[in-house]
């Protein structure tokens, strides 16, 4: 169904999680909620946890992006992989985060579909990068060195995988790929259980291009990223994060021509300040925006850090007057 609507226009894509959870500048009693009182690390940031402690606020959120006319909403589990929430000593509860994430966020679309009428709504199981590099050492006296191993990162996907296939969702989404070997891993997973539980689910995949390098943080090029993962049928392959939309263009250009798949672009709301907050408004990320549909090399789209429904609401009103890219 979603490849057919793929050929027929360009869909859209929600906004950031993370960013939109700050501005309610949450204290280490919201993200501890009624279940982790006596848990003994802190917890404060650790966004996915909200799945469990604060349902109604990912609700909200995920409610606002469509009423703005995202198409897809990815879930509230960027970083729920044990691997990850070994920070927050809380890897025990990797499964149950994103089986509440897919959970919320399925909620939230049926609720959605059946007020409007709509049924062209998916969500998207949003898997990140983690907080590891199984390509890179962290250890500058030490580059043998891995905090983190493949077969590790294919485990604790795994778990992060039958969560959200579990809970519901319609499209699983390795995204924020700054080391193509953990995306690998990931990929590996998922093939892995899509294999057993003998089903059928889009897989989108979205890398991140780090500096004016035009690479990887791994090193690769937009060709060699490609390459990379191209053993693996996928629905689409983009680039998110780390640049605004004017510094992505040209990368986006160059992968629209090398790929067989879909493609898709979420940038950042431009880059941040000196705060660390972004001051691109919804009309100046927009207007950029339109630049990738008059150049026809988009078949998806939406916004990353700093992007707000606003933002989504008038990219998906520019890219109504726009044909997708054809592969």
């Amino acid at each position: 169904m979603i490849e057919k609507i793929l050929n027929e226009r360009i869909m859209i894509l929600d906004g950031p999680m993370g960013t939109m959870i700050q501005e309610h500048s949450l204290e280490e009693n919201d993200f501890r909620g009624n279940s982790f009182v006596d848990h003994k690390d802190p917890l404060k940031g650790n966004n996915d946890l909200l799945n469990i402690t604060k349902p109604d606020l990912i609700k909200s959120i995920h409610r606002d992006y469509l009423e703005a006319g995202a198409d897809i909403i990815e879930t509230n589990t960027f970083n729920s992989t044990s691997i990850s929430l070994a920070d927050y000593g809380m890897e025990k509860y990797a499964y149950d985060f994103n089986h509440a994430g897919a959970n919320i966020a399925k909620e939230v679309k049926d609720e959605f579909c059946n007020n409007t009428k709509k049924s062209e709504i998916f969500v998207a199981g949003s898997i990140g990068p983690t907080n590891r590099t199984a390509s890179l050492s962290p250890d500058v006296n030490d580059p043998g060195y891995r905090a983190v191993s493949f077969d590790n990162l294919v485990d604790s996907y795994s778990e992060q995988v039958l969560g959200l296939i579990d809970g519901g969702v319609d499209i699983l989404f390795v995204e924020t790929i700054f080391d193509t070997l953990n995306a690998k891993a990931a990929l590996f997973a998922i093939d892995k259980i899509k294999s057993e539980k003998k089903l059928d689910i889009p897989v989108m995949v979205s890398g991140t291009i780090t500096d004016a390098s035009g690479r990887t943080l791994s090193g690769q090029t937009v060709e060699a990223f490609v390459i990379s993962i191209s053993h693996i049928p996928l629905l689409s392959i983009g680039f998110n994060c780390a640049l605004g939309a004017d510094q992505l263009l040209p990368y986006v250009k160059r992968l629209s021509k090398i790929t067989n798949t879909y493609t898709s672009v979420h940038p950042n709301a431009g880059l941040p300040n000196a705060f660390g907050a972004y001051d691109q408004t919804a009309t100046e990320m927009s207007e950029l925006i339109e630049n990738y549909l008059k150049e026809n090399i988009i078949n998806i789209v939406g916004g990353c850090c700093g992007t707000k429904p606003e933002h989504i609401r008038l990219i998906a009103e520019v890219a109504r007057n726009y044909k997708p890219r054809k592969i």
